[in-house]
């Protein structure tokens, strides 16, 4: 299971590269994988049928308790079976529908099958949800497109937030049932189900996140609106599989917690108002999509009622009508595609007589219609018959929850969905009166052909199930067999004799024929009703409204525009909760020692004198030499202790953060541009300032003190050796702990983009980059020696050649090119030899930042010390691929993810080497750092400034003889200065 999850992902990254070669041909290859799944599902199928459910599972966090736990059972192999059948049709449909973006397209339905795939066999409350999740963001990004309208990204932004709304609600139910319950397989918590406490409450909660999956109402709105998305994602997303992930789920939990209250008049209620009220809209739709849109909220609805109501028949029923309707809603989706194909519209008032020259497609979608109206032999009426079998049964003996309503609403919701079937063949084929034609559009016949065989492909899946019912009763009954047989089993069959539930299904389609006839003077009725109809879109829209306002009103209230406010507002709750909690508590705080080594207290001197100095300054520039001081007597202290790695890291990363600050300080005024304040501020200030110096001291030692497990570093220093290492704290970092490393990387890399983007100086007007070839610099940017005498220029580094005379320092060029390889040169020696000694990937990605921090400042460039132009993120990106792909390549050879093997061998000339697989998973670290830091400085913008380029005047300036500068042009400049530093302030 774990294989195929990680094929789809694997197959559907390879697909945007491919699609530059073959093209549209990508799609065949992405339909391969979904049909090694459904061939893989096939071939397990008699031995899970049987009761034997295969699970696979490996640790996540086993310290924890978390665990990846995969299932094979029943209710998965159908659900497994339409994913990836529907799956392989709409992907075969796909290349020949598409028009442009077929790597991106075919890619990401491909990752959502997987995805998909994990969802219904995921055996984990936490895994389920992780699989759910990324079914919406997958939704939303098929939904939004690249390049596409407005609209389209309306459509995709409430798809998101309704569905991960509900998740969330859904998320916390997960917690408090696996709290109840001492776990969070799925498998135990439906054997065993917790009852009691907050039970019933985590119940509403994960329904609410089904009924928002699966369009329920009143959480519907967002399903009609997805219609804007191509044909391929609505025939697959929006009616077979993610839509089906609601439904799966109370199918899922039904057999354990049906019985307890409110679950059955919960999905009732819903699931059956839902089949009603989208039966209804679906009468009065003019898109053909939103026709069966409308439907589809109709059909979960009752799928939600069936599985909901936890009793084996209407368990079979809900399982028959689960198959019936993936392969008929998704072939009438697909139908709808192809008639816009070929006509250039899916309006039902300028579509006419299209099936006059489509004959073969107006079959398929006849047959396909009749399936869902109920009519046999096809699967549809397999289902109808079933259900309407066991609520009149329910019904007749009384037995059961409301059975006479229940029978009524599924009865209306029959008659319902025969008139919009009708209605949608009508729609889309009939000949109309006083409507001309509809020109048909001159497309390939090959291509039409290729449409039509996926559509085709899955009316015989329909056809095929009703016939072979003896097949869908080996499929379906294993699982209904699960919940309680409150009634005589059910058995499937096209004919059981005269019985009500035929005579039911008479009625029905009756009822639906005359309704349907009856429509245009229930239309010509409701326009002269003033009532206005509900919408869900505009709920939407001003739940979305009063949202924003009430946002702006706190916002307006609390964000007063003061970080001195916030500060304080922060360290004063701080204080309240903890420092409250400390002080009720007793809590034993030992005296440590004021010193341990006498080398301590000129540091501690140093960071207590730094730091009250610091409260004094009034400059940028002073402020960050003086934090730097305090970093540095901090990585000293380090040092003093014991800690050589802790205090590189640190002597490392505070060089590099104040080159970055004043870097930055360059476009900010000198001053901080800030009053002192009252006194009263500024005693207040100080007393909250010293009262948290003294609650972190405090809780410092009280953590220390309250430790009463054994400390974890014994554990370390006993397995240090099997992770191939001497250095315990890199065998910390790339072994023990490596996805906290891989987990704090990749935010390491988020956040450096982030900050780059808020930081980057914008690029100046006018021509840049190196000079031509051969050329020489203008008069006034030749040093004058250089301009008089003709001494030639030096080419140390070739970025400086870009900047002006007065700029360059020949000194700090020479001694930048002496140091940069060997500095370079270090930083490989430091990531290399980390597992003996301190160093380590971050280490030596920190000493190789410098490296070209340095280049940068003399140079004012640091890409042209790569041999290729390289994009910082691209490095980056490539540095976290390379560690992800280290922490898993061990799962290929039967290890642990992120686990690390010791390797030893002679080499020529290097003799005996010592090293551990770990070794890869560092140098994405190490790239990753340097990345992050390429992009830091590249962000600031140049590290040189001319006065010449920033006194010039603007490109479209008149043209002015040269002249020197005047006072009044410096007092404009100053002027200029104090208008920006009061901006600032």
């Amino acid at each position: 299971m774990l294989v195929l999850i990680a094929a789809h992902a694997v197959v559907a990254a390879v697909l945007p590269v491919l699609a530059r070669r073959i093209g549209r041909a990508v799609w065949a290859v992405a339909a391969v994988v979904p049909l090694a799944a459904l061939a893989w599902a096939a071939a397990r199928a008699p031995g899970v049928l049987d009761g034997d459910a295969p699970v696979e599972r490996f640790g996540w966090a086993p310290s924890l308790g978390l665990e990846v736990v995969l299932r094979l059972d029943a209710l998965s192999l159908l659900m497994v079976c339409v994913v990836a059948g529907v799956g392989a049709a709409v992907l075969v449909y796909g290349a020949r529908y598409t028009e442009e973006g077929h790597g991106r397209e075919s890619g990401l339905l491909l990752v959502f099958a997987g995805v998909m795939l994990g969802l219904v066999t995921a055996d984990n409350l936490l895994v389920l949800y992780v699989f759910w999740e990324l079914t919406t963001v997958v939704s939303f990004l098929l939904i939004a497109g690249r390049g596409r309208s407005r609209e389209h990204r309306a459509a995709a932004e409430q798809a998101l937030v309704v569905t991960t709304g509900g998740g969330l609600a859904m998320l916390l139910g997960f917690v408090m049932l696996g709290e109840s319950a001492g776990t969070y397989r799925i498998s135990e918590l439906v054997a065993d189900p917790p009852s009691g406490g907050y039970v019933p409450a985590a119940l509403v909660l994960v329904l609410l996140g089904a009924f928002t999956k699966s369009a329920q109402l009143p959480l519907h709105g967002w399903l009609p609106a997805a219609m804007v998305a191509p044909t391929t994602v609505s025939a697959y997303l929006h009616a077979a599989a993610m839509v089906k992930a609601g439904v799966y789920l109370v199918a899922r939990l039904a057999p354990g917690f049906a019985e307890t209250v409110p679950w059955r008049p919960l999905v009732l209620t819903v699931g059956l108002a839902s089949l009603l009220f989208g039966a209804w809209r679906a009468l009065w739709e003019k898109d053909l999509k939103r026709v069966l849109a409308y439907g589809t909220i109709s059909e979960l609805g009752l799928l939600i009622a069936l599985f909901g109501y936890g009793t084996r028949n209407a368990a079979l029923a809900g399982a028959v009508m689960l198959l019936a309707h993936a392969t008929f809603k998704s072939a009438l989706f697909l139908t709808t595609g192809l008639v816009e194909h070929h006509t250039g519209t899916r309006e039902i008032d300028r579509l006419s007589g299209v099936g006059r020259r489509r004959p073969v497609l107006l079959t398929l979608a006849a047959l396909a219609a009749a399936s869902m109206a109920g009519l046999p032999p096809l699967a549809g009426y397999l289902g109808h018959e079933t259900y309407l079998h066991t609520f009149w049964e329910a019904a007749r003996h009384g037995s059961g929850a409301g059975g006479a309503w229940i029978l009524a609403a599924l009865l209306a919701g029959s008659a319902l969905t025969v008139t919009y079937s009708a209605r949608y063949l009508w729609g889309a084929f009939a000949a109309k009166p006083g409507v001309p034609a509809t020109p048909a559009g001159d497309p390939a016949a090959e291509r039409a052909l290729g449409m039509a065989v996926p559509i085709a492909a899955l009316v015989s899946a329909a056809l095929a199930l009703g016939v072979w019912y003896p097949g869908t009763t080996a499929l379906t009954e294993p699982y209904a067999d699960t919940l309680t047989a409150e009634q005589k089993p059910y058995h499937l069959a096209l004919w059981h004799g005269l019985t009500p539930s035929l005579a039911l299904t008479a009625v029905t389609l009756a009822a639906g024929l005359l309704l349907y006839r009856a429509l245009p003077a229930l239309g010509r009725a409701g326009d002269r009703l003033p009532a206005r109809r509900p919408d869900a879109q505009e709920g939407y829209a001003r739940a979305v409204r009063g949202l924003d306002r009430t946002a702006v009103g706190f916002t307006r209230r609390t964000q007063v525009g003061s970080l001195p406010v916030y500060l304080t507002v922060l360290l004063v709750t701080v204080l309240a909760v903890p420092g409250t909690a400390l002080l009720l508590r007793d809590v034993t705080v030992p005296a440590p020692p004021l010193w341990a080594s006498a080398v301590q207290v000129p540091l501690g001197v140093v960071v207590l004198a730094a730091a009250v100095v610091l409260t004094r300054v009034r400059r940028r520039l002073s402020a960050a030499l003086l934090v730097g001081a305090v970093g540095y007597g901090v990585a000293g202290l380090f040092l003093v202790q014991g800690a050589p790695d802790l205090a590189l890291t640190q002597f490392l990363v505070e060089t590099l953060t104040l080159v970055i600050i004043v870097l930055v300080l360059r476009g900010l005024p000198a001053d901080f541009g800030f009053r002192p304040g009252t006194r009263r501020a500024r005693r207040l200030r100080l007393v909250v300032a010293s009262a948290t110096g003294v609650l972190v001291g405090l809780l410092t030692m009280a953590a220390s003190a309250a430790r009463r497990d054994p400390a974890v570093s014994a554990y370390y220093t006993e397995h240090v050796k099997e992770a191939g290492s001497h250095n315990i704290v890199n065998a910390i970092i790339v072994d023990f702990r490596a996805l906290d490393t891989l987990g704090e990387i990749a935010v390491l890399m988020v956040t450096a983009i982030g900050v780059g983007a808020l930081i980057a100086v914008p690029a100046r007007k006018g021509k840049t980059g190196p000079p031509e070839p051969g050329a020489r610099p203008p008069a006034a940017d030749r040093h004058p020696l250089t301009a008089r005498w003709g001494v030639p220029r030096e080419r140390w580094l070739p970025e400086a050649e870009e900047l002006p005379d007065h700029d360059r320092s020949i000194l700090l060029e020479v001694v930048t090119r002496l140091l940069f390889p060997s500095v370079l040169v270090l930083s490989v020696y430091l990531l290399y030899s980390g597992h003996l000694r301190p160093g380590g990937g971050f280490a030596g990605g920190l000493v190789a930042g410098q490296a070209f921090a340095l280049r940068y400042l003399v140079g004012g460039r640091a890409d042209t010390a790569f041999a290729a132009p390289v994009d910082p993120r691209v490095l980056a990106g490539a540095g976290l691929a390379l560690a992800a792909t280290a922490g898993l390549a061990p799962v290929a050879f039967g290890g642990a993810p992120l686990s690390a093997a010791p390797l030893a061998g002679t080499l020529p000339l290097l003799g005996h080497l010592e090293t551990a697989t770990s070794v890869f998973f560092d140098t994405g670290v190490y790239l990753l750092v340097l990345g992050v830091c390429l992009k830091l400085l590249s962000a600031v913008g140049p590290a040189q400034v001319s006065l010449q380029e920033a006194t010039r005047e603007p490109d479209n300036a008149p043209d002015a003889p040269d002249a020197p500068a005047t006072e009044s042009t410096t007092e404009s400049t100053a002027s200029a200065h104090d208008d920006h530093g009061s901006r600032d302030r």
